[in-house]
């Protein structure tokens, strides 16, 4: 392998097309599609439009609580959602269906690195995560009239590093799955608890304290935590940032060094 075949095959622009053509593929499957882009906001506009309580305050004796909406207070958990479908449903899924057909093994051969389909699988689900959550956002403003946070930057905060950390435990199940049916069977584990603790099912708030105490240590319960701190602007969720950087700085050495192309 020369070092001009493996110095083209690591340029910027092959990992661009390489991305492309990842994204391509994610579009043309429609099922993946419509949960990894459209589910988040189409959820959030349903149980909007048909909750007869959606208008009301969360808790009317509570100082904060009473400023915000039931169908407001619902905009975080379905942010969460959006995180935890791409990185832990669709993400493990992809890599174990690669592995399993062979065809991160055939590019080991080649001069492209298999680290660039990482990296071009990583920016997909980053980008379907981003254009799930401004899509749920924008049609809960527009349909809903949901309130926006009060901290933005917080929020922007919580969202990337809940992204990152959801994604890097996202990695490390695929690193260690054998097959995609492997892959598969574990990241729906957890993204079924995940979706528990982030609240999906049933709000946090209804559930027992050591159910929240659980949650904001895990990478989608503490990005659901720490978005909701945001938007009611009740301070800087500090315990939950942390958590998740925690779980984003063990779990990529760990893929990393684990990870196995056949």
């Amino acid at each position: 392998m020369s070092a001009t075949a493996t110095a083209t095959a690591t340029a910027p622009a092959v990992l661009a097309r390489l991305t492309a053509v990842e994204a391509r593929l994610l579009l043309r499957d429609r099922g993946t599609a419509f949960f990894g882009l459209l589910f988040p906001g189409v959820l959030l506009t349903v149980l909007g439009l048909v909750m007869p309580w959606a208008d009301e305050p969360v808790d009317a004796t509570d100082p904060v609580l009473s400023q915000v909406t039931t169908i407001t207070a619902y905009a975080p958990i379905v942010l969460s959602l959006a995180i935890g479908t791409a990185a832990l449903s669709t993400f493990p899924t992809v890599l174990g269906t690669y592995r399993d057909k062979g065809v991160l093994r055939r590019l080991s051969t080649t001069p492209l690195p298999p680290s660039r389909v990482l990296v071009a699988q990583l920016l997909v689900a980053l980008g379907s995560i981003v254009v799930a959550g401004v899509l749920a956002v924008v049609l809960g403003a527009v349909v809903l009239g949901i309130a926006m946070p009060s901290q933005p930057l917080v929020l922007l905060a919580a969202f990337v590093l809940g992204a990152t950390s959801a994604l890097a435990l996202g990695c490390l199940i695929a690193a260690r799955a054998r097959t995609a049916g492997a892959a598969t069977a574990a990241g729906m584990v957890a993204w079924v608890a995940s979706m528990f603790l982030a609240g999906v099912w049933l709000p946090l708030p209804l559930m027992p304290d050591v159910v929240a105490t659980i949650s904001a240590w895990t990478p989608v319960g503490a990005v659901s935590q720490a978005m909701a701190t945001a938007w009611y602007g009740t301070g800087v969720p500090a315990q939950e940032l942390l958590a998740m950087a925690g779980w984003t700085a063990v779990c990529v050495p760990l893929a990393a060094r684990f990870f196995r192309w056949s």
